[in-house]
């Protein structure tokens, strides 16, 4: 049985009669890594839009919600999780508290910090928000088998791990 071929294949068909001196095996697996993403990414966005947030509203609330009751974290915290400069936190936690998703508390441990809390109405978005990306991630990839899904799971951690060091 013939196998079927993606626009990635076409690409490489291409590639290789032009430069069959090149080894084209690293553009089969991260071009379609690259392709897949970008299918990913708008899944995502459409998720959070339904939920009326934007993705960078996302990272901030899914920290707060991840850490667990009482859902709050300190900004530096929230920085480490979120890969931001803290100007660019500042401004996020700003308008998140504007948009009344989060609010700032002092820290009942040091009275000179503050711990920024997720609000019921943040709550409810981002618990909203994570429900329909659940959903949409798994119609991206509803051709796999479960066991499939873990393999491919296990090799993205494998490769993954590279970079997180």
């Amino acid at each position: 049985m013939a196998q079927e071929s993606d626009e990635v294949d076409r690409i490489v068909e291409a590639w290789i009669a032009q430069r069959p001196d090149l080894d084209f095996s690293p553009l089969e697996v991260l071009s379609r890594v690259d392709r897949l993403s970008r299918h990913l990414d708008r899944a995502r966005r459409d998720a959070f839009r339904r939920s009326e947030l934007e993705p960078w509203e996302w990272d901030v609330l899914s920290a707060l919600r991840r850490a667990g009751d009482p859902f709050q974290l300190s900004p530096k915290q929230l920085l480490q999780q979120t890969l931001v400069s803290s100007g660019t936190m500042t401004n996020r936690i700003d308008r998140l508290v504007g948009r009344r998703l989060v609010r700032r508390v002092a820290d009942p441990d040091d009275g000179r910090s503050v711990l920024v809390t997720l609000t019921n109405e943040g709550r409810t978005r981002v618990d909203a928000a994570i429900t329909r990306l659940v959903d949409a991630e798994a119609l991206l990839l509803g051709t796999l088998s479960r066991g499939d899904r873990d393999r491919l799971a296990g090799l993205l951690r494998k490769l993954s791990l590279g970079f997180d060091t």
